[in-house]
């Protein structure tokens, strides 16, 4: 079993070394974000065990590089940082599990066995809708071959659309889903994102994927012309 280990802390980085080859595991090094990268992306590794502060790049760009080449090697990320916002954002990238240092060494070594036992996962499915591509993964999304600029609200928005294909969605199921039921604000926030969406997924391209149902919420169809 290969392991792929990016951390800058030269000491540490030997240490993690040594014990993983002592366990059986065939073990490569790198000391920063970019030369990680590079032999996560060209090397097939079992499992990656990936620190957060990296020179050159760190370990989240790291981490959400990877996934957006295709790459679902399981990734370790093992960090000092221990904030309940710094491990979203590692989940959020890609990462498959997360560690706080300092850590218990016998601990990390069953976290990595067990995501070796779980082996690659496969890439998230797709959602398409017409020429509509959106990928919940990376939080792309195109237009056919044209890349789309969307805010992180944005996105939510449009996938919550996406996923309920064809249906009519209620105003209060998209702000409980994409906000949350305790939100406080002007409930026409919701359409304030979904016009700034048509203007960037539909207007460009003379389209009119969504649609308003009066009364009652908003609809994502595929492939609708404009007027």
């Amino acid at each position: 079993m290969r392991i792929l280990v990016v951390e800058d802390d030269r000491r540490l980085a030997e240490l993690l070394r040594r014990g993983l080859v002592a366990e059986g595991f065939a073990v490569e090094v790198a000391h920063d974000g970019r030369t990680g990268l590079h032999l996560a992306a060209e090397d097939a590794y079992d499992v990656i065990v990936l620190d957060v502060m990296l020179p050159g790049l760190n370990g989240y760009r790291v981490c959400a590089r990877l996934r957006e080449a295709g790459v679902w090697t399981p990734v370790l990320m093992l960090t000092a940082k221990d904030g309940e916002y710094d491990e979203a954002e590692g989940l959020d990238t890609g990462a498959d599990d997360y560690v706080t240092k300092p850590f218990s060494y016998v601990a990390l070594v069953a976290r990595l066995r067990a995501l070796v036992r779980r082996g690659r996962p496969a890439r998230p499915a797709l959602i398409r809708v017409g020429d509509l591509q959106i990928d919940p993964a990376t939080r792309c999304c195109r237009r056919g071959t044209a890349d789309l600029q969307l805010t992180a609200r944005e996105f939510a928005v449009l996938e919550y659309l996406a996923r309920r294909d064809g249906e009519v969605v209620a105003k209060a199921e998209i702000l409980a889903h994409v906000w949350d039921e305790a939100f406080q604000g002007d409930v026409n926030i919701v359409e304030v994102h979904v016009s700034s969406l048509r203007r960037k997924i539909d207007a460009p391209f003379g389209r009119r994927s969504i649609q308003t149902v009066r009364g009652v919420g908003y609809r994502l169809a595929a492939d609708v012309p404009g007027r």
